[in-house]
């Protein structure tokens, strides 16, 4: 299969391309490189620019026969987009429209859609399935719930079929350091802990009023390589997954909540380093948690996590030396 990777060249996308090919699978990139590193692009075919410029589009898919889209290109940093939401409509959702009728003018009909389980309504016990209620508390979880709207009435009127993987919190690095986080300045809570442990600085547990058990936000932590991995079996099972309903939802997690101040106890053990610590307000945007309790990828797709929180901080510590090498920071 040949596959399209939009957003190839970021953190995500990276490791995605490099699980389809692990698994023989072949990969083209198209990214701009507004937060992207080349140096993850390797000898993979690149088209450069932007997924609503419809003359590159049309050119790359009369120039590649691609089996499916993979889209992981979008504005992700929750803060900013309260800030900055026009710009994240624009981006993550009307660019998504002009990629769509790109794919259905050049006969493209599988599409992977890198959605986010923060579309999710707030739930006492923080547990959800791909059937809870949604109601998105950020302009950037708003874009995505908007796509998926856009995406379910899109299959209903063309033959493109579409799998919306509800990625949870993605941390944790390609254990084979091919790629990983490429931001120097990162929001996520794992890159604020290498951060400080790093710099010997005091790590900000950003709200500790939340109804959870410690008072912190509860996450359903990811490693990038079971979250790569989803794909490649979402890929291999897309056929069979839309074949009774063109529109599937994947919770894409661990089923295991982890709370912000456990992570950093566990960061601690795995460190050897007591962290300083101090208590922050919420960020703008920021919400309780969930985590998933679905077994619908393990039950159609085949795919479940294998790794765990341990494992995404040794690989997200190992590779810290190589990024320093690789990207100078």
């Amino acid at each position: 299969m040949k596959v399209l990777i939009t957003g190839g060249a970021g953190y995500i996308g990276s490791t995605v391309a490099s699980a389809c090919e692990d698994a023989g699978h072949d990969v083209v990139i198209l990214d701009d490189f507004s937060t992207g590193r080349r140096e993850f692009i390797g000898e993979r075919p690149l088209y450069e620019g932007d997924i609503a410029d419809d003359s590159l589009l049309d050119r790359l898919f009369g120039e590649q026969r691609i089996d499916a889209v993979v889209h992981c290109a979008a504005k992700i940093i929750v803060p900013e987009s309260v800030s900055e939401p026009l710009a994240y409509y624009e981006n993550n959702v009307a660019k998504t429209v002009t990629l769509l009728a790109a794919l259905q003018r050049n006969g493209v009909e599988r599409f992977l859609f890198s959605s986010s389980a923060s579309i999710y309504a707030p739930d006492e016990n923080f547990v959800v399935t791909e059937d809870s209620p949604l109601q998105p508390g950020s302009p950037y979880a708003r874009t995505k719930f908007m796509v998926e709207l856009i995406l379910e009435d899109f299959t209903r009127a063309s033959d493109v079929r579409v799998a919306s993987l509800r990625y949870f919190n993605p941390i944790g690095t390609d254990p084979k350091l091919r790629s990983g986080q490429q931001l120097e300045k990162p929001s996520h809570v794992l890159a604020k802990l290498l951060e400080a442990w790093v710099n010997k600085e005091t790590f900000t547990v950003t709200g500790v009023d939340w109804p959870t058990r410690d008072g912190s936000g509860i996450r359903d932590f990811i490693h990038v390589w079971d979250l790569a991995r989803a794909h490649v079996a979402a890929l291999e099972h897309f056929d069979e997954a839309t074949a009774t309903d063109p529109y599937q939802v994947f919770n894409i997690g661990t089923g295991n909540g982890v709370t912000v101040k456990e992570l950093a106890a566990s960061f601690e053990k795995i460190t050897g380093d007591p962290l300083k610590a101090r208590f922050g307000d919420p960020r703008p945007g920021d919400v309780a948690g969930v985590y998933t309790v679905s077994t619908k990828a393990k039950d159609v797709l085949g795919w479940e996590a294998e790794l765990t929180e341990t494992d995404a901080v040794r690989d997200a510590i190992a590779w810290l030396p190589v990024r320093k090498e690789r990207l100078g920071y």
